[in-house]
Formats: C-alpha cells, structure tokens, sequence
C-alpha cells in the first residue's frame, strides 16, 4: 500500500523527511477495524514528527498523519484520531495521537479501533470530512467545552488561516456568536469575512470591542494581544504557539480583569461525535486550502511550513 512516512527525521528539513512509498498492510489486532482512506489531512503535528519530535523509540518506516475520512466494511467514515478512546468530556492522560503510537494514518489502508469510526455527513467531501479530526475537534473543543460559545458572544480569533482558526470562525459564526480575527495577510481577512467574521484585523489592532473568548493558537506573538483583547470575566483558550511556546503575561490586567486562561488539546470521542452533528445540523463546510494525490504531499508539507495555507491542506488517497 501507499503511505506518508519518515524513515531519518530531519530538524533541517522536514518537507525533505517526508516520503510516499509502498509499505505492508499492518495487521488488524481484536477489536480493530481495516478502513481504505479515501482523503486525509496534513497538521502541524505531522511537521513535528518529521523534525523528529516524539520520535525516539521508533525503528524503521513510520506512517504520518492523524485525519483521516474513508471506508470500512462498506460505511463511510471519519476516523477519531486519538489513543486510547476518552469519553465524557475528559482527556486521558498521556493521551496520544495515532501517529505517535505507530498507526499513522496517511496511507491506502489503516487499522483503527472500531469504536473510533464516526459515519461521515453525505453532504462533505472526502477532503472536507478529513479536515475535522484534529483541527475541528479541537477548535470545538475550545469553544463549546472550555468556553461555554453561544449566542450574544463575542469571539477574537488570533491568526486566521489556519486549520483550527478557520474551523473556530465557522463553528462561532454557526453558534451564534459575533466574530472577530486578525492576520497579517489582507486576502486572509477578507476570506475570513467570507466565511462570516464581523471584524477582520491586521496582527495587533484594537479591536472595536473587547471579546468574551479568545481563540489563541498563535502564542508568543499575539499573547499580549490575546490579554489586552479580552473582557473582565473573558477567557483565553490557547491550543498551541506557531509562533512560539514561551509568552509574557501581564499579571495585572489578568487578575484586575479575572481572564481565566484554559489549555485545550484535542477533544474526546464524545466531542468529535458531536462535532460531526453540529457540522451535520448546521451544513458547515470545512475550509479546503487545496487537495494533492499523495505522491504529491511534499507541496502541501511546503505550503504548511511556508504558512500560505488558507484552511485545511489535504491530500486525496482515490
């Protein structure tokens, strides 16, 4: 079969890391399921492992990725991508992705346990049903169980463009909130205000009116902001740190404003369940920045570190 996979991780060059080739179809433990990927998704997560982080202990060929949508004994799936399953609004410590525990999901056939399959909405495309995994999950995570979204809010969305700020604008926008972004690039915040965002904001501008959440996953570079932005009583929901993973707080404004700051990671097999019906109910269609076959993926790989994506960068397996 066909797959992603990195052989020598490379901190230099993880786009040059990145190889598609022929593999053997792993074998399918009790209580997994085969299922033929039709389409999959690329995620920061999936640049990392090609540097080499969260490597070690990994002999030979491993298979990258953890978005996945395709076919199981004649059903139409989208694979939940976390290990082992978490339920009822908790995560699982040391919780990992499938990549991270050897079943990397980029690749012509997979196994995945069978409580792990979730039916895909007939109205996505196989590209769009795979943006949801890791992205859409955890953006739905960040709104609706660490933040309480609803209607009357406001939201400000650091960073628009990528995987989890577009899925956060659509899923605000789809919960009755008033949304406002920022990004540095011009075409990026007027597609953003396509996708339904009142406000779009160059990095670092005052925004008209303080937010009752704020979606972080830039980190260093817009922490400041992400503090200044937001109302007394507001919350912070950070999910990562493009831009770095060490930020100033400015402790006055957090304690004299009572800004409640919460970490989000992924969701639990309840969560993406429920995301998949909220995208269902409300017909939200994922952001596509582009669709490559997967002897192509290098470009999306490229794209991804380059930063130019607008939404999810995904690949087809058809």
């Amino acid at each position: 079969m066909r797959a992603a996979h990195v052989r020598t991780p490379s901190a230099a060059d993880p786009v040059g890391a990145l190889l598609v080739g022929d593999l053997a179809v792993p074998q399918t433990p009790p209580g997994w399921v085969q299922v033929d990927v039709r389409a999959g998704a690329l995620n920061m997560h999936d640049l990392w492992t090609l540097r080499g982080v969260g490597t070690t202990g990994h002999d030979g060929p491993r298979v990258i990725g953890s978005d996945a949508a395709g076919v199981a004994a004649g059903r139409e799936v989208i694979v939940y991508p976390v290990l082992p399953t978490a339920r009822d609004g908790r995560t699982v410590p040391h919780a990992t992705l499938l990549p991270d525990a050897g079943h990397g999901v980029l690749a012509e056939r997979i196994v995945v346990p069978a409580a792990h399959l979730v039916a895909k909405p007939a109205g996505l495309s196989w590209a769009e049903a795979a943006s949801l995994p890791t992205a859409w999950l955890t953006a739905y995570r960040m709104l609706f169980t660490r933040a309480a979204v609803g209607p009357g809010r406001t939201v400000l969305v650091q960073g628009a463009g990528g995987g989890v700020a577009t899925a956060a604008i659509s899923l605000a926008v789809a919960a009755g909130a008033t949304v406002m972004v920022t990004s540095r690039s011009a075409a990026k915040r007027e597609r953003a205000l396509a996708l339904g965002a009142a406000v779009a904001l160059d990095v670092g501008a005052r925004t008209p009116e303080l937010a009752d959440i704020v979606v972080e996953t830039v980190g260093a570079a817009t922490f400041d902001h992400s503090t200044r932005c937001t109302r007394a009583g507001g919350t912070i929901v950070v999910c990562g740190g493009t831009s770095g993973f060490t930020a100033e707080l400015d402790l006055p404004r957090l304690f004299a404003r009572e800004i409640s700051v919460h970490g989000a990671t992924m969701g639990t097999l309840d969560e993406f369940e429920a995301l998949v019906g909220f995208v269902d109910t409300h017909r939200l269609r994922p952001v596509v920045d582009s669709v490559v076959d997967l002897a192509d993926i290098r470009t999306q790989a490229a794209r991804m570190l380059a930063g130019t994506a607008f939404g999810k960068l995904c690949v087809s397996l058809t």
